[in-house]
Formats: structure tokens, sequence, C-alpha cells
């Protein structure tokens, strides 16, 4: 490929690409209020492993089920959990009191296990599937009960507005713009979807040809000393590092540092059904960075944030054929900041006995994870319990106090 053909190629496919990748781009959403505390929630899309994160590694019944994902070496939290080392770097956050864990909780929703639907009650807060769930998230009704609480000055690039943020109350959103690296499976799962329509068939056709020569393009940039296509690559680069879990946890701890005080955004990758050993890897990596990067960038204020990390439901106790896991119901909540009282896994355990778990195949609930989030809404900014039993989580009993605000 000519230096001529290159430039063409990077110029053209900046835009091309950054128009294919758009829909797949995760924002990051923000709001502020009056207060000094901070709240981030960050969903883990695809159903994240309660049982490996933070593994029951003190219950004999672990090994049983899982012959191959018990061998990981899990790093001690309490004597009976253990942390998955892929999270390692977390561990000075826990022993500093900075992050703890509640294992066995869930939504309401049961059985279906559709990561769609479950993610939209992770975030409506509502309890069934409706014509009208996709309206209103959680976060946006809270905000709603909140005194002078105004529409932040940030903006959106890209998708829309995470549910959790979506509603009557003025909210905006920022995502970054970059390519999107496609693995094989997903372009089989793409060639599959769009086969049956010839015009997203030539368009996700031309789109994944876009991507693969844009790779060739920038592997050649390193042999050419054009100073126009270089300055093209890098911001390339910046743009799609951007969009990783760091990238998106660093823009968000600099609106938090400023009239921000909520931010969501989203990891996705936990849906572990094959080879899970390797396949949580890299999700855990990123949630790993975007705790650091929070941690790092927002300095004093870290000690008036408290972090949330959902999941839409857990997954099976038993490992399947494939060494990995497949849909299941209870799972686990990651707590982080220095506003969490952390040191600690909170919630009942059930125990992994076959009469104990749930249909004889999951994780049982024993707490309804929006308890978790209301009492966390109610300690960081002082909402009434009933405001958010009545309009922010409707018909939930927030129950006692788990009390994991400082």
């Amino acid at each position: 490929m000519d230096r001529s053909r290159r430039k063409f190629m990077a110029q053209t496919l900046a835009l091309g690409c950054s128009a294919a990748a758009s829909p797949l781009v995760t924002p990051v959403t923000f709001a502020s209020v009056p207060t000094d505390n901070r709240l981030v929630v960050i969903v883990l899309r695809g159903a994240m492993d309660a049982l490996d994160v933070v593994a029951p590694v003190g219950d004999p019944m672990l090994a049983k089920y899982r012959p191959n994902l018990s061998k990981t070496k899990h790093l001690d939290l309490d004597g009976f959990f253990g942390l998955h080392p892929e999270l390692g770097e977390l561990m000075p956050m826990w022993k500093a009191g900075e992050m703890g864990f509640v294992q066995a909780v869930s939504t309401p929703y049961r059985d279906k296990r559709s990561h769609f639907d479950g993610q939209d009650l992770l975030e409506a807060g509502v309890v069934e599937v409706s014509s009208d769930v996709r309206d209103s998230g959680w976060m946006n009704r809270m905000l709603d009960l909140i005194p002078e609480a105004k529409k932040d000055t940030a903006f959106s690039v890209g998708r829309e507005n995470m549910l959790l943020l979506r509603g009557a109350f003025p909210t905006t959103s920022w995502a970054p713009e970059g390519r999107v690296d496609l693995s094989p499976q997903a372009q089989l799962l793409l060639d599959k979807i769009y086969s049956k329509d010839p015009l997203f068939a030539q368009a996700g056709r031309t789109a994944m040809t876009l991507a693969a020569e844009l790779n060739t393009a920038q592997m050649a940039m390193s042999e050419d000393d054009d100073a126009g296509m270089n300055d093209m690559v890098n911001q390339m680069k910046e743009a799609a590092n951007a969009q990783k879990a760091g990238g998106l946890a660093a823009f968000a701890a600099a609106r938090l540092k400023e009239d921000t005080r909520f931010a969501t955004f989203s990891i996705g990758g936990w849906d572990t059904h094959q080879r899970q050993q390797r396949s949580i890897r890299n999700a855990s990596r990123e949630l790993q960075s975007a705790l650091l990067t929070l941690k790092a960038e927002l300095g004093s204020i870290w000690d008036k944030t408290c972090v949330l990390c959902m999941t839409e439901f857990g997954r099976t106790v038993r490992e399947n054929g494939s060494q990995g896991t497949d849909h299941g119901t209870g799972g686990a909540m990651i707590l982080a900041g220095g506003a969490v009282k952390g040191r600690k896994v909170y919630g009942k355990w059930p125990g992994l006995d076959e009469a104990d778990l749930y249909a004889r195949r999951d994780l049982m609930p024993t707490a309804d994870l929006r308890q978790y989030a209301g009492w966390a809404v109610h300690d960081l900014f002082g909402l009434a319990k009933a405001d958010l039993e009545r309009d922010v989580f409707p018909n939930l009993d927030l129950g006692d106090n788990p009390k994991f605000i400082r």
C-alpha cells in the first residue's frame, strides 16, 4: 500500500469506522446535584459470575460443582470468600476498607434469564418487564426528588443515555468515538444477523472490511514518516483508549471533580459460557482499571464517593461441559469508594447444598439488590425511605439498613 493510499485510507476510515462503531460505544452519563457526596453506578453487562469473582472458597460444595473453575487461586478476603486473581490489584483497596461485596443478591427477575430484559429491570428498578419499562430509570426518578438538582453541562456523542438516567428529569451524556475491534465470533454472529436483510448485509460487510483495512493501514503506519498520517493514527488510538473502562472512568472522575454528583457507565464481557478462566480475564481487568482510575483521579473526593457495580443476574452454580457457566439467578454486587464501609462481604449466604439452590441450579437470592442501591442513596443524599419505596423503587420494601455507607 503506497503512502497516498494509506493517507486516504486513514482519513476516510477515521470517519467511516467511527460511524460504524457508534452503536456499540458505551456512554458515560452524568448529573449534578448540590451535595458533596458522589455516586457512581457501573453496570456489568453479561451476568458476572458471583461465585468466581468473589468465590465462596470456604463452602465445600464449590469444588464439587466446579471441578475445573474451583482450581483458580483466589485471594483470601475473610477466610471464607476469595477474590478472583485478575482483580488482585484491588486488594489494597479491600485492606484499606474501601471495597466490599454483597453476595446472593438479584433483581426480581426470574427464570427467563434474558440479558436484555434483565438489564432493563436492573436499570429501571422495577419488578416486571412491561411496555413502559424503558421510559424511566431509577436514577432519573431519584434525581427528581433532590431539591435544586439541575442538568449537568456534559454532552452526548454516539449512543443514547443509559436507561438508568432516562426519564423526565433532564440529564446529558458523553461517549467517545473510535473503532471497535470485533472478535471472529462476533463477526460470524453479525454475518448471520445481517444475512436476512440485503441492505444491512452490505452495510455490515462494508463496516467489517473498513475495520480490517484500517488495522492494515495502522500496522503500516510505523513505516511511514508522514506526520499527518501519524497524527491521524494517534488520534484514533486515543479514541480507542477512551472507549476502554479506564478511559471512561477518567472522564467520569473529571466531571465528578466539578459539578457532577452522579455518573454511570457499563463494562461488558461477563457472559462466560465457555472457557471461563480465560473469558473472564478481560472483563475483570477492565473493571479493575475503572476502579483504580476512579480512586487515582478523584483524589480527596474518593473519600466522598460510593461506587456500586451491578449485574443483571448471576450464573449457574455448576460449570458446564465447556468449562464455563450459564445464565443463573443470584449474583453479587461490588462496592467501592472511601464512603463505603469495606473489608466486608455483606448479605446472607444461602449455602450451596442442592436443596438450598434456586431451582436446584442457581445461587439462591437472599436480598434484592435494589435494597442496597436504595440505602446507598438514602445515606449519601438524605432521601426519605418512604420516597424511595414509592417513587424510585416502586413496590419495594427497603427493609433494614445494611449500613455499608460511612
